[in-house]
């Protein structure tokens, strides 16, 4: 099965663009050391807190995806200050998982320069890409290993596609069974979802089992086709579920396009989610993302519909990760 990118799934073209696009106000803050309780003047205005569905964890709009420079192998001179610099800014939720190459070193590498108290002040959520007990058990020890910690917050079964690998999740010596080992011996507090490709697979899969958070596609050419708004996220609310949001700037295309802004994006998908996770590829795009924060939420709903409007003759271009 092929492993594609998810949080800030090949949203590394438009990285590039956030810092010169209008609307997303840096933070404004001078690099340096991380600081176990960042200060208000260091996070800028203050963010009020969300609750991530059932896991009850405080979260804020706008969290660290797992890729950009986060994505790459052999890069810890860059990779590593991107998360000490979200860390010092007060990050809440960090997302990551086996399938972002050195994605997990890093963050290990950043919360032992960042101090002892450095993994517990955040919600630390990665991912498992197989779909057997046994395999996922191996990628949660190592996953474990290379991030420096004794447990995840959330362990998400990651990229759900069809229908079959549902059926080999939760099977006989399926996923879900190293779900509930994990769970029992403390090595993982809370369970997630996560797809982009069919918004059914991940509805049945709320269905078949109740998992704490799902993770899944929200940008304005939503609406247009297999939307995830109307299904994926209505059954999450009515179950309970914590909606974390992905994909929002459509692999950098809205903005190439000039069809919204970075702020427009972050502020349509927050509104929809209780959090959403944008990959960074320098410590300038940490201040800006998280500089978001402070924000107006949520978009009002005719803002809502006048952007979904806007984009709609070229939604095709912008939902290609969809089946």
């Amino acid at each position: 099965m092929s492993e594609p990118g998810e949080g800030a799934g090949g949203e590394a073209g438009r990285r590039g663009l956030l810092g010169a696009a209008a609307g997303v106000g840096a933070v404004g803050v001078i690099g340096g050391a991380p600081a176990a309780a960042p200060s208000q003047g260091a996070r800028g205005a203050a963010a009020p807190g969300r609750t991530l569905g059932r896991t009850g964890a405080l979260v804020e709009p706008v969290s660290l995806g797992g890729e950009g420079i986060l994505r790459t192998t052999g890069r810890h001179r860059e990779a590593v200050p991107v998360i000490l610099e979200a860390l010092r800014l007060g990050v809440r939720y960090c997302d990551t998982a086996p399938a972002y190459q050195q994605s997990q070193d890093y963050y290990g590498e950043a919360f032992r320069a960042a101090g002892p108290k450095a993994r517990e002040q955040v919600f630390l959520a990665s991912k498992t890409h197989a779909r057997d007990r046994d395999g996922a058990l191996r990628l949660l020890d190592d996953s474990l290993r290379r991030l420096g910690t004794d447990h995840l917050d959330l362990w998400q079964l990651h990229d759900l596609r069809e229908r079959d690998e549902l059926d080999a999740v939760f099977g006989k010596g399926g996923a879900i069974e190293a779900v509930e080992q994990a769970r029992a011996d403390g090595r993982v507090r809370h369970v997630g979802i996560t797809g982009h490709h069919d918004p059914e697979i991940l509805v049945e899969a709320m269905r078949r089992y109740p998992v704490d958070t799902v993770l899944c596609a929200i940008n304005p050419a939503d609406p247009a086709r297999l939307p995830f708004l109307t299904t994926v996220v209505e059954e999450a609310r009515r179950r309970g579920v914590g909606v974390i949001g992905m994909k929002i700037m459509a692999a950098g295309r809205l903005l190439q396009d000039r069809a919204a802004t970075p702020a427009e994006l972050i502020r349509y998908a927050a509104s929809h989610a209780d959090t959403v996770i944008i990959g960074c590829s320098s410590i300038a795009e940490v201040r800006e993302n998280l500089g978001a924060r402070s924000l107006p939420f949520p978009m009002p709903p005719a803002e809502r519909a006048a952007l979904e409007a806007r984009v709609a003759p070229r939604a095709g271009r912008y939902d290609s990760f969809k089946a």
